[in-house]
């Protein structure tokens, strides 16, 4: 049946996309956690310069300031984009689910027009 053919398509279709949105979150995450710890270090550096690690203190660095309210961001981002993956990994399950059903009923009526073409 060509219309069990193309929806079988269809489900290998949302695995991929399912699959291909997982890796981007992954990526993005990557890349957050790098940029997250190239500022932890950026401002290890400038705390240690100024001789000064107290935020609240007012000789605090001003770069050190902004530098530790973008890690904040950044940190505040990478959760948020665990909650979007745990959502994306649950998607990619389901959406698999729905393909090696749709798939293992195109072989079973594979099977069954085999069976009566002999």
């Amino acid at each position: 049946m060509k219309s069990r053919e193309s929806h079988v398509r269809l489900k290998q279709f949302q695995v991929n996309e399912k699959t291909r949105q997982l890796g981007q979150i992954q990526l993005m995450m990557a890349e957050m956690e790098k940029m997250a710890a190239e500022l932890e270090y950026q401002i290890t550096a400038e705390e240690k310069k100024a001789g000064n690690t107290d935020p609240s203190h007012f000789a605090y660095p001003t770069f050190a300031k902004a530098a530790r309210q973008r890690s904040d961001n950044l940190q505040t981002s990478i959760r948020e984009l665990k909650v979007q993956l745990d959502a994306a990994e649950l998607a990619l399950e389901e959406a698999q689910a729905e393909f090696d059903k749709a798939a293992a009923l195109e072989v079973r009526d594979a099977g069954h027009r085999s069976s009566r073409a002999v």
